[in-house]
């Protein structure tokens, strides 16, 4: 697989991706009474809850906790329904498939566009209760881009990797599920992993912190986005590189096996 031949299709089927995109949202909130106004409920009432239990229960002092607990299910939100609806995506556009040639990795592309957009809807959110709780503006904000790149690409190689394999692995659902459930709790949606600067505790005792922040790129992103949004700090320059380098290797890994293997797809789905 050359690179010259993904970006060619990409661009060839670009359209044809947008398009799907736009029709999975429209029908989501078809039949619904509150339409796409679900779209800012859902992550807010989540949040809601999450606040409830770790303020009241748990008695978190987390600074800006409400936001806090916004920035990582936003992020955790995007990254595990795209890789969960990945496994059985190919299964899910049997019509397409049988008919007519489409990179399979460009269904990947469509779920990341409609998750997407939801996280930029939920991120209206997010500045909007930055705003109300009176988070100081810094010009480190701006690294939200480069971290946002580690996000997307890792996120598709993982997802690609996994929407070949859910073809021929009728129970990858299945385990895709549990291992996404224990990397929810590995990740820090509701707490903080390390400390951050003289502001926030970390949870989770040296080394293992830093551990745990460089094996899981999930807790990498959720860390440096509250890193950079609420506290003025630093991203990890550094473990942001290299898992940049490794959702490439990944993207490159799962696109080659989708090309190689895609004709095989019809005879099983």
């Amino acid at each position: 697989m050359s690179m010259s031949s993904f970006f060619k299709d990409c661009k060839r089927f670009f359209n044809y991706t947008v398009f799907s995109s736009k029709a999975e949202l429209k029908s989501e909130v078809a039949d619904s009474y509150l339409s796409w106004l679900w779209w800012f409920l859902d992550p807010l009432l989540y949040m809601f809850v999450y606040t409830f239990i770790a303020i009241i229960v748990f008695r978190s002092g987390v600074p800006y906790f409400p936001v806090f607990v916004f920035l990582g299910l936003n992020t955790w939100t995007f990254f595990s329904k795209t890789v969960r609806a990945s496994v059985k995506v190919v299964q899910s556009k049997k019509m397409i498939v049988t008919k007519v040639y489409v990179p399979k990795y460009m269904f990947v592309f469509e779920k990341i566009g409609v998750y997407g957009f939801k996280m930029i809807v939920s991120n209206l959110l997010v500045v909007g209760s930055m705003i109300i709780y009176h988070v100081p503006l810094n010009w480190r904000v701006i690294w939200i881009i480069p971290i946002s790149m580690v996000l997307l690409v890792v996120t598709f190689g993982i997802s690609t990797i996994i929407s070949h394999f859910g073809v021929f692995v009728e129970d990858l659902q299945n385990v895709v599920t549990v291992v996404l459930q224990l990397i929810f709790y590995l990740s820090g949606i509701f707490y903080s992993i390390e400390p951050i600067g003289n502001v926030v505790k970390g949870r989770v005792p040296e080394p293992y912190d830093s551990i745990l922040v460089k094996l899981n790129p999930i807790a990498l992103v959720i860390t440096d986005l509250r890193r950079v949004m609420l506290y003025g700090e630093d991203p990890h320059w550094v473990m942001l590189s290299i898992w940049f380098v490794a959702g490439l290797i990944m993207s490159w890994v799962g696109v080659t096996i989708i090309y190689k293997f895609e004709n095989s797809y019809v005879k099983v789905i």
